[in-house]
């Protein structure tokens, strides 16, 4: 069954897309490639209209580079543009902390807290680690109701995961992340907003590191 079969209901050009950045997150596709439109979509059973839209989406999202008559690379990004990116989310993140320690009620505190339980479980496991680690992040930004902060945040986060995966493979990242969640945790449950704030900086100071 085409990819365009199986996903029918959702524009084709989002479901490409999204296949697409996967590949390069999992590093099938990697840094400075040459996206060879043809033969991706003959993989995909599409024809490349829907491909070059799938494209243009991911060039907005800085994941690929389109280059005039030379055709889509998977973007390189610098050390400065790591750190350009996390100062953003460290920013954005510390803000949001902030928020929600002072307005989260019990049950969405606790609904952080069963996040943060499943992220413990999930030491030593980084392909289990990382997605439930961005699921706490986006639900605690979800929680400090800003939407735009939300959006952007989402778009930043996509650069930061050309990095992250491999981060969390250092020695000791894993447990380090999750301890820097267990004092967000306790900062949040009681209530300390300025806690939580200095927290999330730390762990964006700490991923940094990690990531270059």
């Amino acid at each position: 069954m085409t990819l365009a079969a199986q996903l029918a209901p959702r524009p084709l050009y989002e479901a490409v897309a999204e296949r697409l950045r996967q590949r390069i997150y999992s590093r099938e596709l990697l840094p400075g490639d040459w996206i060879d439109e043809l033969k991706i979509a003959e993989q995909l059973g599409i024809s490349r209209t829907p491909l070059r839209e799938a494209l243009k989406v991911l060039a907005t999202e800085g994941l690929v580079t389109m280059k005039v008559r030379r055709g889509a690379y998977v973007a390189e990004s610098s050390a400065k543009d790591l750190a350009d990116v996390y100062h953003l989310l460290a920013l954005l993140e510390t803000d949001a902390a902030r928020v929600v320690a002072q307005r989260a009620s019990d049950a969405e505190l606790a609904e952080l807290a069963t996040l943060h339980a499943e992220l413990r479980s999930a030491v030593g496991d980084a392909a289990r680690f990382f997605p439930l680690n961005e699921a706490f992040h986006l639900r605690l930004l979800e929680l400090s109701d800003n939407r735009w902060r939300l959006q952007i945040v989402q778009d930043l986060r996509k650069v930061m995961k050309l990095h992250r995966q491999h981060s969390l493979q250092k020695d000791g990242r894993l447990e380090a992340s999750l301890a820097e969640h267990e004092e967000l945790m306790q900062a949040l449950s009681s209530r300390d907003a300025e806690r939580a704030a200095a927290c999330m900086a730390r762990h964006f100071v700490s991923g940094l590191e990690a990531a270059s």
